[in-house]
């Protein structure tokens, strides 16, 4: 490595492939088992956290203990050392080896840092992903000399924050988005004037419907720049199709106050983005209803983590994708995505969103307030579900169907009585997560069919409702 190559490594700070230590080993070994777990990395000794070259002393010792660090990985790590003047650069090649785990323990980079995990996350993560993740495969359809134009990457280095005069290829070598003369997925797309040319479901589409269903669309768009932009332009089309309420402050000044917070839909939509399954023939989509916003994204939850671990740990599917937002200030740290979204809302005021992660797809739920939406006319037309049963059993039953279901065992009943029997106070979790799926199941039917929003409406089982009650009391004895 020359110290041209240096400076600019430092330039660019810590990242997903850098780490910089001021002195000493403390904590290499997990640095190291954490690099060789993800895409491969620089760690530079002499180092400090701010970019600051302090050097080290006794390099050839310094050699000896690193490479010693390296062989007590499991398996051992193959790297290179070597001083440039005063700092010791220890380079981590990609490895094939994988999972590593050092003293016993399973570390991934993520980020600007490096996290445990335990075995069978690590290894679960490992076998589902393929070992290699998209984002870092090579895309073969991005041309260097036709597609890294001077106003592509005048944009995406102003992005992405990189100094001014920094080499275009030396630099996205070091960040790890090109390979040799090869773009990454993850660097094609950041750097794509239309995404659709190198991955033909990486855009983003954006839906208005009329009412509370999708059978009739006001307004459709979809998104194809890169994904800096696409995250930025959805942003700002969701938010134009909500309510703004205008506040007029003392000093005669006008606030513009949107139904939702914008920071919480931002949060949600580049979530969706850097985590959906680029692998998947779908795209990610944000549906605007007149009482609710669905932002959903190919992809369920990743190999390693459960429902009750979410906003409080994160495995990135396309880590090397997460690690430029995160240096675009696009994200915050790893594994709070869902957390801010939720502390958001609480702070603006209007309900926490729904988070429904399903085998192959997420989806975030925010409900929007039915008075500003017009649809609080009468309390049991926002109870209402639209038409949508087919009378089949069609997709999963959930364990809140099968507690409505013995509700309604004796005969038919309101929205309001069977909310009171099942001790819920918010109609919006009743409708969406009870009464909504119990009808598009075909396991529960209106007694009114052909009004929906009849103040005598009522519920009723259907006969495969009654014949899988059955089958659950059966199960039960």
């Amino acid at each position: 490595m020359t110290q041209d190559t240096l400076n600019a490594l430092i330039a660019l700070g810590e990242g997903f492939t850098s780490e910089f230590k001021r002195s000493g080993t403390s904590d290499l070994g997990r640095e190291l088992c954490a690099f060789a777990n993800a895409t491969g990395g620089v760690v530079l000794i002499g180092v400090a956290d701010d970019g600051t070259i302090h050097g080290v002393k006794d390099h050839n010792k310094l050699k000896s203990i690193v490479q010693s660090l390296a062989r007590s990985v499991d398996p051992p790590l193959v790297i290179d050392v070597e001083s440039v003047s005063d700092v010791l650069v220890v380079s981590i090649p990609a490895q094939n080896g994988k999972p590593y785990s050092f003293a016993g323990k399973f570390y991934l980079r993520e980020g600007a840092s490096s996290q445990q995990l335990s075995r069978n996350e690590i290894r679960e993560f490992f076998f589902q992903e393929g070992v290699i993740h998209f984002d870092e495969t090579p895309c073969t359809r991005f041309n260097l000399e036709e597609d890294l134009t001077d106003t592509v990457w005048k944009g995406f280095s102003k992005r992405a924050s990189i100094p001014d005069g920094m080499e275009p290829l030396s630099t996205l070598q070091n960040l790890g988005l090109l390979r040799g003369k090869t773009m990454t997925h993850a660097g094609a797309w950041l750097l794509a004037e239309n995404i659709q040319k190198f991955s033909l479901r990486a855009h983003v589409s954006c839906a208005l419907f009329q009412g509370k269903t999708n059978v009739y669309i006001l307004d459709r768009k979809d998104f194809t720049a890169d994904l800096y932009t696409v995250c930025r332009d959805v942003v700002s089309y969701v938010v134009s199709k909500l309510n703004t309420e205008f506040i007029i402050k003392p000093q005669i000044t006008r606030e513009e106050r949107p139904e939702l917070p914008v920071d919480a839909l931002r949060e949600a939509i580049v979530n969706a983005v850097a985590h959906r399954d680029y692998r998947s023939t779908a795209n990610v989509q944000v549906h605007i209803y007149r009482d609710r916003v669905e932002v959903i994204n190919p992809g369920g939850l990743p190999a390693g983590m459960t429902v009750e671990e979410l906003g409080i740990k994160s495995v990135p599917r396309n880590p090397l994708l997460f690690g430029i937002f995160y240096r675009m200030d696009m994200v915050e740290q790893i594994g709070t995505g869902i957390k801010r979204i939720r502390d958001l809302c609480r702070d603006y005021g209007v309900p926490e969103p729904q988070i429904r992660p399903q085998e192959h797809w997420m989806n975030v739920v925010f409900p929007r307030d039915p008075v500003k939406a017009g649809l609080a006319d009468e309390e049991q037309r926002d109870l209402a579900v639209g038409p949508e049963s087919t009378g089949q059993v069609t997709g999963q039953v959930t364990g809140q169907v099968t507690e409505l279901l013995p509700v309604l065992k004796g005969g038919s009943l309101s929205a309001i009585q069977i909310m009171e029997i099942l001790g819920l106070s918010h109609r919006q979790t009743f409708r969406e997560n009870y009464l909504k799926p119990a009808l598009e199941s075909g396991l529960v039917e209106r007694t009114i069919p052909e009004k929906p929003n009849s103040r005598l409406q009522q519920y009723r089982l259907t006969e495969e409702g009654r014949t899988l009650l059955i089958t659950i009391e059966e199960e039960k004895a």
